[in-house]
């Protein structure tokens, strides 16, 4: 088993026939799958705090590399984007009353060849209070290898009013980890620099931040990459030994106060998610973000 591993391992980059993956909306959710096997459904529901991807299953187990909210920790929804103390709204932990980002047009654009592409329009809102951003969505995804499945993420901001970001470790795109990936429980996390565990990370500016860890027979995880046109760029990340990474520019703004936008401003922020077999070095992430940042 270990040696057949491996070698899909070593040769999961030379990928004889492109995958076929489909997607189809059901209720509030939309299920993807690559080569027949169900890979993640973008949850866009009601009452949720904001859309967001889950499960995030591997390439090798096919269980998820991500996980849900825990007791501790009930704001973090796998794979997410969200932002906190924006205008005084919060529109990333749980309390729908505080702020919500409400998508309104979540929808398959392509599917059934070798690319999923699903675009989104999300509002931000909250009671008692104009609406200070609206988004929109483009998740492109595609399976580059047998071991390697990718999400292409571009979202555009647009700010309705003047917007004022206080300080917050609270901010923008985000993955919490599987338990058994996380430093914790024997899992390693690597930025590009090579550096591991939170300590070494934590308020780091790094291109990409890896998870990964042993499931069973498998090495299995997850990497998040800053595209170089992003605002910000590269931004610090909040890491956490538990399972958490995010690239946060708003723990580390300019005047240590706050960050400012401007009504009519836009941001593009572009990400690459890598779900992969094997650890960082395994994956080629960093070969990837070579061939992403050009």
């Amino acid at each position: 088993m270990k040696f057949l591993i491996g070698i899909i391992l070593a040769f999961g980059f030379f990928q004889l026939q492109a995958a076929k993956i489909t997607a189809v909306k059901v209720g509030s959710k939309i299920n993807v799958t690559i080569d027949g096997k169900y890979f993640t459904s973008y949850i866009c529901s009601s009452d949720e705090k904001y859309p967001f991807f889950y499960p995030v299953n591997g390439p090798l187990s096919g269980g998820s590399v991500t996980s849900m909210r825990n007791g501790e920790y009930p704001h973090h929804s796998s794979l997410f984007f969200g932002c906190d103390q924006v205008n005084g709204g919060n529109y990333w932990q749980e309390g729908l009353e505080r702020g919500r980002i409400i998508s309104v047009n979540a929808e398959i654009l392509k599917e059934g060849g070798d690319t999923v592409l699903i675009t989104d329009e999300c509002i931000w809102s909250r009671p008692g209070a104009l609406s200070p951003i609206k988004d929109s969505r483009k998740f492109t995804i595609t399976s580059p290898s047998a071991t390697v499945k990718q999400i292409d993420v571009e979202i555009t901001m647009e700010m309705l009013l003047d917007v004022t970001i206080k300080k917050t470790n609270h901010s923008l795109f985000s993955a919490r980890m599987a338990a058994d990936l996380s430093v914790k429980n024997g899992g390693a996390l690597v930025n590009a620099e090579g550096e591991s565990g939170e300590k070494a990370t934590f308020g780091k500016s790094s291109a990409w931040m890896d998870f990964s860890g042993k499931r069973g027979d498998y090495i299995e995880g997850l990497a998040i990459l800053q595209h170089p046109s992003n605002p910000w760029y590269p931004s610090p990340w909040f890491t956490r030994d538990y399972g958490f990474i995010s690239p946060t520019p708003m723990y580390w703004p300019a005047d240590d106060k706050e960050t400012i936008l401007k009504k009519g401003e836009k941001l593009l922020l572009r990400y690459r998610v890598l779900v992969h077999g094997g650890n960082s070095v395994d994956a080629k992430v960093a070969e990837i973000f070579e061939q992403y940042k050009k």
